[in-house]
């Protein structure tokens, strides 16, 4: 009578081995020179200001008016600004910043993971840190561009560059974006802290929430089913304009608002950094260095301001914001102007962008 009990397997056999490799992570940053001498600004302005997705006009336009006059004409200028900026031993905030997050997340996530970090304009290269997780075997990367509102200008951008690459590898792995976080709890409560400690140091009289700008235009191109109309639509955020940069602001800045206990009238949402063009095209309003020139009229003479467009101190954070707009304020009347610092690599941060990795 044959026996249906099941044959054991050899002794001396041994379990398949895991093809299980590590979790790839991107961290990607906006960009930098790689010095603050003039010819090294010109060299990151030129890919900068000539990436369609930035400036979308088209390229037989765009790259001979930006190479060939705005680069020109404003690279020596952004070279002093730089140089306000630059350590002298690390060199770019955005850059060691940066390198930073990405040590100590590495820490954090463990050796089941492999966090890379890269730059969308010049180095280290989105490229180069790419590479360097195909080089060991990833089986999977998570890509996390550091912008926390979406804009094509930045997250797309980054986005679109990252396909572009990968799209060349005969093995293609799993890509998953992390395309907007700006209403993560972690990244809320790290703003939320860091606004915290400075209003223990002070009183302030109205707090300012100031946003890299972008063309009303960029907002309505990316508008779903034209959803859009730049109102008060951008008040309620849903489904419909998840992806719509300024409802993305608004956002961040009702959450940070309720973090710090503050009503409507205690804070204002602006928008910095517009680039001058001949063709005055709108950008979003209202426009950080108009709105704190009238404050200390209306009685406000005592600002906190917010940058939480950035997660890290760069020059459009601690220069424009934390000196250029302090001068206007206090020439305007104002008595204190206060930049609340970025989230850099405060611990609460480096949670919040593991638990987004987790997450993912």
């Amino acid at each position: 009578m044959n026996s249906t009990a099941p044959v054991s397997a050899p002794a001396t056999s041994k379990a398949p081995a895991s093809t299980k490799g590590r979790i790839g992570v991107l961290l990607v940053n906006l960009g930098t020179p790689d010095s603050p001498k003039t010819p090294d600004v010109r060299r990151y302005l030129n890919e900068f200001l000539t990436d369609a997705r930035v400036i979308d006009m088209p390229a037989a336009i765009r790259y001979p008016l930006f190479r060939g006059l705005v680069v020109p004409l404003r690279a020596p200028k952004s070279a002093k600004v730089y140089q306000e900026l630059w350590d002298a031993e690390r060199g770019s905030p955005l850059l060691y910043h940066g390198l930073d997050l990405k040590k100590l997340v590495q820490e954090k996530l463990g050796k089941d993971y492999l966090v890379a970090f890269g730059m969308r304009y010049q180095n280290p290269s989105i490229e180069s840190a790419l590479e360097e997780l195909r080089e060991a075997a990833v089986e999977r990367i998570i890509v996390l561009p550091l912008f926390p509102q979406y804009a094509s200008a930045s997250t797309g951008s980054v986005q679109e560059k990252v396909m572009e690459i990968v799209g060349k590898w005969w093995v293609i792995p799993t890509v998953n974006f992390i395309s907007t976080f700006a209403d993560d709890p972690g990244f809320i409560a790290t703003f939320a802290a860091l606004g915290k400690a400075e209003m223990e140091k002070h009183d302030y009289d109205h707090v300012v929430f100031s946003y890299h700008g972008i063309p009303e235009r960029h907002v309505l191109k990316g508008s779903h089913k034209n959803y859009c109309k730049l109102g008060s639509c951008c008040n309620h955020y849903n489904k419909n304009n998840r992806y719509c940069y300024r409802a993305q602001c608004f956002v961040t800045s009702r959450l940070l608002a309720e973090a710090m206990g503050l009503r409507d009238d205690q804070y204002t949402v602006a928008f910095q950094s517009r680039l001058q063009s001949r063709l005055r095209d709108p950008w979003l309003q209202p426009y950080t260095d108009e709105v704190l020139k009238e404050m200390p009229a209306k009685g406000i003479k005592n600002v906190l301001a917010f940058s939480p467009a950035f997660v890290a101190d760069c020059l459009e954070t601690t220069i424009e914001v934390g000196e250029e707009f302090k001068e206007m304020f206090e020439e305007a009347g104002g008595n204190h102007w206060q930049l609340v610092p970025s989230c850099n690599t405060h611990p609460l941060w480096v949670n919040a962008v593991v638990d987004m990795i987790h997450r993912n």
